[in-house]
């Protein structure tokens, strides 16, 4: 049979970075990611049951559909967050229905927004950020979450876990995972014993809101008529969402 006789055609996706927080030579610094169209082998990933219950599907789904090579955990969560939307159209379509407030609602994905990296806050190839505390003036120095650092901190919350059961750091753990200077000092003990003993509550809110706001992602959200009036709400991740043929 001659070869590549049924190569399917790709797609470029365009990152929300734009590329410009990975390295110089970086495969992802080009600021797109080809993929392939999902074929019978991703719905067989979608189906795999080892994979569903491990909470690896979707990882999985993506890795199988990207063909340019790099280290999948190096994806910042916007690009990656990016990816799964475009992965979401190419397989099954742009139109996603969900139901919300028992009102069905239908979506399109292609044409939702993104929130752009402010390029005059970078050094290009540099993923790091710098922001004042607004209560207490604390500098702090931070980066976004790429997938290999939220792996690490699901570990050490895990960790923590079976330690004390009654615990819940996983705030705390995150943070302490995303900063990586407080007032110019990069000592992990430091940052640590900042987060749990001089974070103030007020501090972390609007990191977190600062966050939320200025991160380079796909804005996942509709604008909902309802009995409260016109209102931006989240949209949810429901399972037809890659199973568009599940009745649940």
């Amino acid at each position: 049979m001659e070869e590549n006789k049924f190569k399917f055609p790709t797609e470029m996706v365009d990152l929300p970075s734009k590329g410009l927080l990975y390295p110089e030579g970086h495969p992802l610094s080009s600021g797109k990611v080809e993929m392939k169209y999902m074929t019978a082998k991703e719905e067989d990933i979608l189906t795999n049951q080892n994979y569903i219950k491990q909470g690896v599907v979707i990882d999985k789904l993506l890795q199988s559909l990207i063909v340019t090579k790099f280290d999948f955990d190096d994806l910042l969560v916007g690009d990656k967050n990016a990816i799964m939307i475009a992965a979401r159209v190419l397989g099954y379509g742009k139109d996603y229905s969900f139901t919300y407030e028992n009102e069905e609602i239908t979506v399109d994905l292609a044409e939702l927004p993104t929130i752009d990296l402010d390029e005059s806050t970078i050094t290009k190839g540099t993923n790091a950020f710098k922001y004042i505390l607004p209560t207490s003036g604390t500098e702090i120095t931070y980066k976004l979450l790429t997938g290999k650092d939220e792996k690490a901190i699901d570990n050490e919350v895990k960790g923590l876990k079976r330690i004390n059961k009654n615990i819940s750091p996983e705030l705390s753990t995150k943070l302490k995972h995303q900063i990586i200077a407080v007032n110019g000092d990069e000592d992990k003990k430091t940052i640590r014993d900042f987060v749990d003993n001089y974070f103030l509550a007020k501090d972390s809110a609007a990191f977190r809101t600062h966050i939320k706001q200025t991160s380079p992602d796909i804005k996942m959200t509709f604008i909902h008529n309802g009995s409260n009036g016109e209102e931006e709400v989240i949209i949810p991740l429901q399972i037809q969402f890659f199973w568009p043929d599940a009745r649940v």
